[in-house]
């Protein structure tokens, strides 16, 4: 990849991909990380005299106007932590797009409407990257949180203009994530979360080239159950537990490190406070749910990651947005911030819970792109690289 650095910018147009996709609570932005981290790529640009047009999606608005999903509000807050005026067009396409486009001076910053408002964005349509293509003369992507999807303004704009690069939050997520491909041993990986749909390709990528993986969170319930035990009324994904076996067996096969939980908190409910209490992996009663992993297990992984040289992570270990099942996701995100590992936090809930926790400043990178992330360690790559390659 290019680097936006050596492009010559002075007086174009130059379309930048970002992510905004940021959450949005009373009318404002509630967490404006994403936002944030792309500013020294935005003042880059605009000390070199281009003009500078922003585009990103937010949220699923599945092809349709959403009020609820409009980018007017992020274009505020944008220009809160730019500390510069921030304009805004409500349509990403169009005569209204490329009227306010024309407008723009060296140094002007523009943020289009919500570019998921059109069902091309998402279907690639090539017709609608023409459109987008129109509007810069220059391409930058700075959207890492979305370069694992192959859309419009990520692969189509791309092949459509003359010089194309990489963002500087681009090209950061991309060096300090390739650390893992090839990583100081011994490495540790941390999986937590929901679910394992989404997560099946890096689950096994990261069975192959971590020597420990770490598993927790409602993603344990399904190695739990794959070993014939009860896991209650806890989230579970029946059509999964095969897929937990195949890699417990893998591991064995292999004589890598995979570690479970051995204890859990349980209750009722996540609203169930009063009911919380821990139990032993075998012994989940029937009627509770496995909300957090328990003190046991930390003081199991602890001892795991002692040695660990690298360690990622990407996913809580327990429903940390209720007290008290969120004290093992902070209790992990605490011990990972005194490592001396290389740390790696995959995006997603992780990044809230280190935020939560008041250590994400300590870890050696935060990934803004969850599912991202996860890919490009799955695959080495991402649809938003190679277009930036000129593969696409």
């Amino acid at each position: 990849m290019r680097s936006i650095r050596e492009l010559s910018l002075d007086g174009k147009r130059l379309f930048l991909r970002v992510d905004f996709n940021v959450p949005l609570e009373g009318g404002r932005v509630a967490d404006a990380t994403r936002i944030r981290e792309t500013l020294p790529t935005v003042q880059l640009a605009r000390e070199a005299g281009a003009r500078v047009i922003c585009a990103s999606h937010l949220s699923k608005p599945k092809g349709k106007r959403s009020p609820k999903d409009s980018l007017a509000t992020v274009a505020v807050a944008f220009a809160e932590l730019l500390a510069s005026p921030v304009r805004f067009v409500d349509d990403c396409v169009g005569p209204e797009a490329e009227k306010a486009v024309a407008s723009l001076s060296g140094g002007d910053v523009l943020l289009l409407e919500n570019l998921r408002f059109h069902s091309g964005e998402e279907k690639n349509d090539p017709e609608f990257a023409q459109a987008l293509a129109r509007l810069g003369d220059t391409y930058v992507d700075d959207a890492f949180g979305a370069a694992h999807r192959a859309h419009a303004s990520v692969v189509g704009v791309p092949a459509l203009v003359g010089e194309k690069g990489a963002g500087l939050l681009m090209e950061k997520e991309v060096r300090e994530l390739s650390r893992l491909l090839s990583p100081a041993r011994p490495f540790a990986a941390i999986l937590g979360g929901a679910k394992i749909s989404g997560k099946i390709d890096t689950l096994r990528a990261l069975a192959r080239t971590a020597d420990l993986l770490l598993i927790g969170g409602g993603m344990a319930n399904h190695f739990v159950r794959a070993l014939g035990l009860s896991v209650g009324r806890s989230l579970l994904e029946e059509k999964s537990v095969p897929l937990a076996r195949e890699i417990l067996d893998f591991c064995k096969a292999e004589g890598k490190t995979i570690a479970l939980p051995s204890d859990f908190m349980v209750a009722q409910s996540p609203q169930d406070a009063a009911g919380a209490h821990v139990v032993g992996i075998a012994k989940i009663p029937e009627d509770t749910m496995a909300l957090d992993i328990g003190p046991k297990t930390l003081e199991q992984f602890e001892r795991l990651l002692a040695p660990a040289k690298t360690i990622f992570w990407n996913g809580p270990m327990g429903v940390f947005e209720h007290a008290p099942f969120d004290r093992g996701t902070k209790a992990l995100a605490m011990l990972l911030a005194e490592s001396e590992a290389v740390t790696v936090v995959g995006g997603g809930e992780s990044v809230a819970a280190a935020n939560e926790a008041g250590v994400a400043d300590r870890f050696t990178h935060v990934s803004t792109g969850g599912g991202a992330s996860l890919e490009f360690l799955a695959q080495g790559t991402l649809p938003g690289i190679e277009a930036l390659e000129g593969r696409w």
